[in-house]
């Protein structure tokens, strides 16, 4: 279990990194003259650059292992972000956000891939999965606000010499204590110890299921989602005078992620399940802030929050149990670009349409979309389901 701690805090590390930048990137750009459709360029190219890292981490975590492409994506995304505090101009910011997009496309598959295979069967490895939705959760809690009280506090340059150095630093620490399982197995073997801490003790975790290529179009959807709202919320008129109000409320969707992740029970129903309600609620809330309904933007928030921490961990364990697991890395990889593509056209749409309709409607429409094509009698087999 310590390479899974280990794990876990590389994870909060890199995402706290990634979230702090949230409600500050957009004013960042703002001040450097950038108008809002380029803005959305800046935050979707970030996105769509994660592709060709997904698809070399797909094959080259299941063929090296993880560790390599872990501290490859913390070391370099670290300097980068040195660099990205000395941009004097949008276009520098849009090769940097486009660099960083590329090297930190190979942290998410290379964890969850060492997270699935140290598992050692389905429920702990379902646990695992939930504990990283919860790292996740607990990092994306504290760094909007964290990252605005910066900027506030020190300014957008100093801001991002601090965040680049956190990773550096924690790039460095797992060089030196993040071990691959098949080390693992090799140093307990010596010690004459029982491999407790590898699938191969209890039989394993993978599944042998296949998973239609139509699931993916979910996560996609969902990334879509959640682009649009980390472009929009920034510019809202309740945010707009305020970089701490934004990181307020980028901290509210995450309290709202963190009380249904800690709803334990919710690890009994149906990992299908959990996709198909959560999703379909996050739509809905979707509508009603494009209709602008009676429930204050907080509420809102908090609800999209609560629907994520639902989602996102079933995702994980769904794909987890219906993986073999010579191939974690690969459908890891296919998740993380699905991701990509999503959080690429979210803030792209977002940035040319909110002057004709409210961008929350496409995030409503990209999920319908991906619920109403959903082949459900596969995905929600109980033979496939977990």
């Amino acid at each position: 279990m310590k390479t899974a701690v280990w794990l876990y805090l590389f994870m909060f590390v890199a995402i706290f990194d990634l979230h702090a930048q949230y409600p500050i990137l957009t004013p960042f750009a703002v001040s450097l003259g950038a108008a809002p459709s380029f803005i959305g360029l800046i935050l979707g190219v970030y996105s769509i650059t994660h592709l060709p890292g997904n698809l070399i981490a797909g094959y080259g975590v299941d063929r090296y292992g993880s560790k390599k492409f872990i501290l490859f994506s913390l070391i370099v995304a670290g300097a980068l972000l040195l660099l990205q505090s000395r941009v004097t101009d949008p276009w520098q910011l849009l090769v940097i956000r486009s660099i960083s997009g590329f090297v930190l496309a190979f942290l998410s598959p290379a964890c969850l891939s060492m997270l699935a295979k140290i598992a050692r069967d389905r429920v702990h490895q379902g646990k695992l999965m939930s504990g990283n939705g919860m790292v996740h959760t607990l990092a994306s809690v504290l760094s909007p606000a964290a990252g605005a009280y910066l900027v506030a506090t020190l300014g957008f340059e100093q801001s991002f010499v601090y965040l680049g150095w956190g990773l550096m630093v924690t790039g460095v620490l797992a060089w030196i204590f993040v071990k691959e399982p098949r080390e693992l197995m090799e140093a307990e073997r010596t010690e004459g110890q029982p491999l407790h801490d590898t699938p191969a003790s209890v039989g394993q975790p993978g599944g042998s299921g296949s998973i239609p290529w139509l699931f993916f179009c979910v996560p996609l959807a969902l990334s879509c989602s959640q682009g649009i709202l980390f472009f929009e919320l920034p510019l809202m008129q309740e945010t707009h005078s305020s970089i701490m109000t934004s990181g307020i409320f980028f901290s509210l969707v995450s309290l709202g992620s963190l009380v249904t992740l800690s709803m334990l029970f919710l690890n009994r129903m149906s990992a299908a399940w959990r996709i198909t309600l959560g999703s379909l609620a996050l739509a809905f809330i979707f509508f009603g802030m494009s209709i602008r309904w009676a429930l204050p933007m907080f509420a809102s928030l908090f609800m999209i929050g609560m629907t994520k921490g639902v989602i996102f961990p079933a995702i994980a364990s769904y794909l987890a149990a219906n993986t073999n697991s010579n191939r974690y890395g690969r459908t890891f990889s296919i998740l993380s670009i699905a991701y990509s593509i999503g959080a690429f056209i979210g803030p792209i749409v977002a940035g040319h349409v909110r002057g004709e309709m409210s961008p929350y409607f496409i995030a409503f429409l990209f999920l319908m979309t991906a619920l109403a094509i959903l082949p459900f009698r596969s995905i929600l087999s109980p033979a496939r389901a977990s």
